[in-house]
């Protein structure tokens, strides 16, 4: 009875680890975007916050992901291709925006950051929601076919909590090892107050670097969602594009294959997020014409 438990547990385990392995992009990109909805708080109340926005992560997958995902996956698995590419392009938008902000274009007007709690932790929520909305779909996509309910249950039950903890313990580390640094920095060891020294120095640019991989990460998994799955729901030519790289590429090595493809899938969700972005823009500044217009004629008349 034990052992059958156990292979039970294995297989379960297996899976898990199988299906999360596809969801490294959309993890980098969240252990990279949480970090900000802490900056600024008092010390003392940074752990504090990341342990809130934690468990608001496991209970967007808990209570409101995994049903609606196990709900679709029995009665309209037709739809989750298109959730996909609908969370794929919301990706590829939050991507390209990003890089424009890099060369100093801003979509939003800039307003000061609240630094009221509550609100920090329903925002951090909020973008925890689509961002683990991607993980446990591409998780769910990722199973083998065949599954009982209660297997795929299990199975995601153990990525939502191995995701949770991965990047939730990540950001914890992120936004204290400053902190370690400086006690570091006061120690009368010399040796040990050079290290520190040097953690508080290297931080602004591990941050930098962490922001730069989350851009990157999140065009790279938004680009392949969208490629992917609007092959899957009847335009083959974004699946074609893939494997066209993949057979151009096969000779050189698996790692050369990854490479290719990730980087094809990072310039189109670029490329798709920019055209996004454009969209959004014609569409504000069309709104707002119309207003200004509507103010004119209503100033006119009076």
């Amino acid at each position: 009875m034990s052992v059958g438990l156990l292979a039970v547990v294995d297989d379960i385990l297996s899976a898990a680890l199988k299906a999360s392995s596809k969801t490294a992009g959309v993890v980098i990109d969240d252990a990279a975007v949480t970090p900000q909805y802490v900056q600024g708080v008092t010390p003392a109340r940074e752990l504090p916050i990341v342990g809130k926005i934690a468990l608001g992560s496991l209970i967007n997958k808990f209570l409101i992901i995994i049903p609606i995902a196990l709900v679709l996956t029995a009665f309209a698995p037709w739809v989750l291709p298109y959730l996909l590419i609908l969370g794929g392009a919301f990706l590829c938008f939050e991507g390209a925006e990003k890089v424009l902000e890099w060369f100093g274009f801003h979509l939003h007007a800039e307003e000061e950051a609240e630094r009221d709690e509550k609100k920090l932790v329903l925002g951090a929520v909020r973008t925890d929601l689509i961002l683990s909305s991607e993980i446990m779909l591409i998780s769910l996509d990722s199973l083998e076919e065949g599954l009982g309910i209660w297997q795929t249950l299990a199975i995601l039950a153990v990525i939502g909590f191995m995701m949770t903890l991965l990047v939730y313990g990540a950001v914890a580390l992120l936004v204290k090892i400053d902190d370690i640094g400086l006690r570091m920095a006061k120690s009368p060891v010399k040796r040990v107050r050079h290290n520190g020294a040097r953690i508080v120095r290297s931080m602004p640019a591990v941050f930098r670097g962490i922001s730069i991989l989350g851009t990157v990460a999140m065009l790279w998994v938004g680009g392949h969602l969208v490629l992917e799955n609007v092959g899957k729901v009847g335009w083959h030519w974004t699946t074609d594009l893939l494997h066209g790289v993949e057979h151009l590429l096969e000779a050189a090595g698996p790692v050369v294959v990854w490479v290719g493809e990730t980087l094809v899938s990072a310039i189109a969700g670029l490329l798709l997020g920019l055209v996004i972005v454009g969209v959004i823009m014609l569409v504000g500044r069309l709104r707002g014409g119309h207003k200004e217009h509507r103010d004119s004629s209503s100033a006119s008349v009076h």
